[in-house]
């Protein structure tokens, strides 16, 4: 080869030999990354989740650079792989960001069914005029729900009747004021709209009701009447503090307090009943979460006023025994809160043998509690009697009785499935499904 040719040739050749080492390095480290999470039973999404088709995936990254996470996705023998499955929060950029449409959005997985209300790609559901948006729909991510509830606004005004409301009827009943709720709220009355928000507690649902100081990791998102609200990680009652603001800024008017109790046809649009009014409207948004009624534990003595099923503020448990149920964000970001106030003894009880739902950084804190003695973890454990002063499981086939001053139940809630259903409102079990 000639000298000079060799002279220009010979750097892009090592060039080229350090990027495909790297290369492998990296997906090496992916795939050892991998199958330690299989190990740890660390393989379950908590919600929408991609599943990546390696016949169509050309290996490009795109997908892995497009994650806001960071480190869910990665190559593992040139084809992209869901690496962290635990970690995946629903952001979808991924799919987006795939040139060759290999990327599918699923919720649930063949172990793990999630129920989902039927709607269509306008978020209407299988009866007409109603639709839904937000958690209810699987959108639990913040920036998520928000954009379902502008769009959702955007396709009620294009029903036919709506903006024409006369007489005692209404445009729109928008049910909940969560993330999703509010976006559409601030839509209808960009849009001057006739409208009502109705909400059962307060202002932000299911982001009001999080631990006292809980960080909400959002993303940028565009609200009416506000513009593109920039939000990286921020605690929810600064989260809070900014949606009052601009409920007061904006004339907003949210019925706090007023629970829906029952939906109806009526005239070419629906009848919404509350223990305080009737009002009629051509479309209704369903912006409600998918907590429902928390799910119990079916024990005796859980009627026992002790037992709570969502935390408010650590500081009252101060130097008390406490035992958390469940393996969620929620449980976790509890058991370590209160397990920081002084004198407090902590125990987590999980069915399972590992955070499977849970976000890295909250395992992190719970693994970091345990090493300083602030708490106990009991894997494979149920609850099978709660008595005054202590508590009795099974843990891992065996009995246990802990000291118990206080328990608080993080299991979850249960879909307003018979809500829903009364409506006429078709729900489905996905199964890593679309």
């Amino acid at each position: 080869m000639d000298a000079k040719l060799l002279y220009y040739v010979a750097p892009l050749l090592l060039m080229i030999f350090w990027a495909a080492a790297s290369r492998r390095r990296v997906e090496s480290a992916n795939a050892a990354q991998l199958e330690e999470n299989r190990s740890a039973g660390l393989t379950e999404p908590a919600s929408l989740h991609p599943v990546i088709d390696p016949r169509k995936c050309m290996g490009c990254g795109s997908c892995v650079s497009a994650c806001p996470e960071g480190g869910v996705l990665g190559l593992i023998a040139g084809k992209a792989n869901l690496i962290h499955p635990t970690h995946c929060i629903g952001h979808g950029a991924c799919k987006q960001a795939c040139p060759m449409d290999a990327i599918t959005l699923v919720f649930g997985t063949e172990k793990r069914g999630v129920d989902i209300p039927q709607v269509n790609s306008n978020f209407e559901t299988n009866m007409p005029g109603i639709f839904i948006a937000g958690e209810l729909g699987g959108m639990g991510l913040i920036r998520n729900a928000v954009e379902q509830g502008r769009q959702a606004l955007d396709a009620i005004r294009k029903v036919k009747g709506v903006g024409k409301a006369g007489g005692d009827w209404l445009d729109v009943a928008i049910v909940g004021a969560g993330p999703a709720g509010f976006a559409a709220s601030l839509g209808a009355l960009e849009n001057k709209l006739k409208f009502v928000t109705l909400e059962q507690d307060t202002l932000g649902g299911t982001v009001a009701h999080f631990p006292r100081g809980k960080l909400v990791m959002t993303a940028p998102a565009q609200l009416p009447m506000v513009g593109k609200v920039r939000f990286t990680e921020t605690t929810k009652e600064e989260l809070l503090e900014f949606w009052q603001g601009v409920e007061k800024t904006t004339g907003l008017a949210i019925n706090y307090q007023e629970r829906v109790d029952n939906i109806t046809p009526e005239g070419g649009g629906y009848r919404i009943e509350t223990p305080l009014n009737t009002y009629k409207a051509k479309t209704v948004l369903l912006a409600i979460g998918r907590r429902g009624t928390p799910r119990k534990l079916g024990v005796a003595g859980e009627d026992l006023a002790k037992v709570v099923y969502r935390l408010i503020d650590a500081e009252q448990y101060r130097g008390r025994h406490v035992l958390v149920v469940g393996g969620g964000d929620s449980a976790l970001e509890a058991a370590t809160s209160i397990a920081e106030q002084p004198g407090t003894r902590v125990w987590l009880s999980y069915r399972s043998e590992a955070f499977s739902r849970a976000k890295e950084k909250n395992r992190n804190k719970v693994e970091q509690a345990v090493s300083e003695g602030r708490l106990s973890v009991l894997f494979k454990s149920n609850v099978r009697e709660i008595l005054e002063r202590s508590v009795t499981l099974d843990h891992d086939g065996k009995p246990v009785e802990i000291p118990n001053d206080a328990v608080i139940v993080s299991a979850g809630g249960i879909l307003p499935t018979p809500f829903l259903k009364n409506i006429g409102i078709e729900v489905e079990t996905k199964y890593g499904s679309a």
